[in-house]
């Protein structure tokens, strides 16, 4: 069964530091671009972060460009999103998501696959 899942969420103080994990299991990954998302209360799912199968290639939104950082490690079967300099603003749940030999995007509905999200609370 393909499952993808996430871990790492918490609650930091601004300006601190997390470090999102996406693990799969039952499918390899390495042909899979992965996306990282969040959602607030209230507000609709956006997109953070991509990064291709390979690894050579990778997309921010605006709004964290500069402080987050999306990398891989195929042979862990696992994907992770360095968030640095929070902000309350980012407080969400975040979502890892797969897409199989796809460009890296961040528009939700590309997406085939997803966890089942982890929160992160930045708030003093």
């Amino acid at each position: 069964q393909l499952q993808l899942v996430e871990s790492g969420g918490g609650l930091v103080q601004p300006g601190g530091s997390l470090r999102l994990s996406c693990a799969a299991s039952g499918f390899t990954l390495a042909s899979y671009t992965i996306g990282w998302f969040r959602q607030a209360p209230g507000k609709e799912r956006e997109g953070v972060s991509c990064i291709s199968s390979s690894g050579g290639a990778t997309n921010y939104a605006d709004s964290v460009k500069g402080r987050f950082t999306v990398s891989r490690d195929n042979a862990k079967n696992t994907v992770y999103l360095q968030m640095n300099s929070l902000k309350p603003e980012d407080t969400a749940v975040y979502y890892c998501a797969a897409v199989e030999f796809r460009l890296c995007v961040l528009w939700p509905y590309e997406y085939d696959y997803w966890g089942q999200g982890t929160q992160v609370t930045v708030s003093s």
